[in-house]
């Protein structure tokens, strides 16, 4: 097809014609023939005649664009004209030759299969920013074969690379014809580039820290069997604040932390950190959970006060068969029972960590022989346009099927919620069992308890008490005797500065034996440092000093509770 007859047909040409043949010149500018004002200090605007369409070539105009330009007609899209911008960039292309044969760039943009498109439909349509590589880069290639084995030096001169946003118009001539129309966004898809990979070095920069703050290896209670599990988000969602732990506080009881802090990034992973280290600083304290939150609450607000966080934090003692948590803010903790029904956890649930002005309240939820309990983060149930209940319900739904050990419990929470590497939001899971044992490995978990009654005839008879257990045990003797020192140590030190009632516990587990005696009184008693002359003082002393660890907290219905630990033999 010949261009210039093609550009014949555009609306105007042929008027534009017969204009320039009747005008001979331009007009004289307006007032060029009248005389001049008389007032020399305001001349008067000179008009300038502005040209007509039809006076401008379409050839002139398409040729003096910086931008690509090309012609193609017919159905197997002819070549009818490229631009001089078009030719430095791809080579010249010669006019009636098929798109398919002498323009692979088309190809290689994927542009042909847009043509037959915009053929058929008469819509114009854009792709943006494809990738393709420039003329002087392929002549090079085509120069060097080798090129992998070229030295860095030269391969960091090469010739960039050129992207380009391409719009596809359609023209209406014989045959049908698609006017070619590619913008050099270049600088753009580089700084766009640029910006995504610091977003990705941001990001692992986050994810490497959040990991590093979150426990390496699980603490593995003697009572409890737990798992955790940690996902980040996908490449587009930043990374957020989620966490978890498990702390044994002795005496068989253990702490279950989960939170989230409302941000993302890395200065969200930072203020996670820091809240991490203070929950185990305050659990160490043996404090009831929600003495704890609110302990953490006034922290969080002199951390960083546009920082809000959410946590649960619960106590199981063994003793008791119970959760004891409280929830600041946080989703509420579900139980599964051995046959399958799963319960909610129930309040009280204050608000988000940071806030203040809130007394945080404990409650409980039973976690007998065989049931499980999950922690979890808003990642796992929330969902845009979706109420969060929903997403609650349907993760009761899921754990009331979930069989296994901790950790395939945790896996197949997260492939039900449907949570993928493309996930919105970071997710952390946190599950625990309380095994019903039977057989043999019930026999390495034994309690045995007495109240204390009688004055001073209660210590002899504790000491009687523990002889007969630990003997019934098959406890070494040396393990024997250290353990009634203990509690005889202990008992007096009760008779001496509690109050009734008081009880002796003595419980064993597969790996250690504990000694606890409660009382009426809430004064923790503190090691001291006895002189020689001293007749009193030394009794905590020497329990601490026999036994591998002890330790002393409030109980909930007042009084105190002084226990200690001896590590079984392997």
């Amino acid at each position: 097809m010949n261009f210039t007859r093609w550009s014949a047909r555009l609306p105007g040409t042929q008027r534009r014609a017969a204009a320039r043949t009747a005008r001979g010149s331009v007009p004289p500018a307006r007032g060029e023939s009248e005389q001049r004002p008389a007032h020399p200090a305001a001349p008067e605007p000179v008009a300038v005649a502005v040209p007509a369409l039809e006076d401008l070539s379409v050839r002139d105009i398409l040729g003096g664009l910086p931008a690509l330009v090309a012609l193609v007609y017919g159905p197997d899209h002819r070549v009818a004209y490229v631009n001089d911008a078009y030719a430095e960039a791809f080579g010249p292309r010669p006019a009636g030759t098929t798109a398919a044969e002498s323009c692979p760039e088309l190809a290689e943009l994927g542009l042909l299969p847009l043509l037959d498109q915009v053929l058929r439909s008469g819509k114009p349509r854009t792709v943006k920013s494809r990738k393709i590589q420039s003329l002087a880069r392929k002549l090079e290639q085509d120069r060097k074969p080798d090129q992998d084995q070229a030295p860095q030096q030269h391969q960091d001169r090469r010739p960039p690379d050129k992207s380009y946003t391409v719009t596809c118009t359609p023209v209406d001539c014989e045959g049908g014809g698609v006017l070619v129309f590619a913008a050099d966004v270049t600088d753009h898809a580089e700084a766009v580039e640029r910006l995504r990979g610091s977003e990705r070095k941001h990001r692992q920069t986050a994810v490497t820290l959040q990991r590093s703050l979150l426990p390496q290896e699980l603490e593995q209670p003697d009572d409890l069997r737990v798992a955790a599990t940690y996902q980040p988000g996908g490449v587009d969602a930043a990374v957020g604040g989620d966490w978890y732990d498990v702390i044994t506080l002795g005496a068989g009881r253990t702490a279950l932390v989960i939170g989230d802090v409302m941000g993302r990034g890395v200065r969200a992973a930072a203020v996670m950190g820091q809240l991490r280290t203070a929950v185990r600083a305050y659990a160490r304290l043996d404090l009831p959970p929600h003495e704890v939150l609110q302990l953490l609450d006034g922290l969080a607000a002199e951390i960083d006060a546009s920082q809000i966080a959410t946590c649960a934090y619960a106590v199981h003692d063994p003793n008791e068969g119970r959760l004891v948590y409280a929830s600041a803010g946080h989703l509420p903790i579900l139980v599964r029972a051995e046959d399958g029904t799963v319960e909610r956890a129930a309040d009280p649930t204050g608000p988000p960590l940071g806030t203040g002005g809130w007394i945080h309240t404990s409650g409980s939820i039973a976690l007998p022989p065989g049931s499980t309990a999950v922690l979890y983060t808003d990642g796992l149930v929330e969902r845009r346009g979706e109420d969060i209940d929903e997403g609650v319900a349907s993760l009761e739904r899921a754990l009331s099927g979930a069989k296994g050990s901790p950790q395939v419990v945790c896996d197949r929470l997260i492939r039900a919620l449907g949570v993928t590497a493309d996930h919105d939001d970071d997710v952390a899971v946190l599950v625990l069992q309380h095994p019903a044992r039977t057989g043999g490995n019930a026999e390495l978990f034994h309690n045995a308890a007495l109240d204390l009654l009688g004055g001073i005839e209660a210590a002899p008879r504790a000491r009687a008490f523990a002889t007969g257990v630990l003997a019934s045990w098959r406890f070494p003797v040396e393990l024997c005797d250290l353990g009634v020192l203990a509690t005889s140590e202990l008992v007096a030190n009760s008779l001496q500065h509690g109050t009734p009632p008081m009880r002796l516990r003595l419980r064993r587990t597969d790996r250690r034996l504990i000694i606890e005696v409660t009382d009426g009184d809430d004064h923790l008693p503190r090691r001291q440092r006895a002189e020689p002359a001293d007749e009193a003082g030394r009794g905590i002393s020497i329990v601490a000093t026999i036994a591998s660890s002890w330790g002393a907290r409030r109980t909930p219905g007042g009084g105190k509770a002084v226990w200690c630990e001896f590590a079984l033999p392997q």
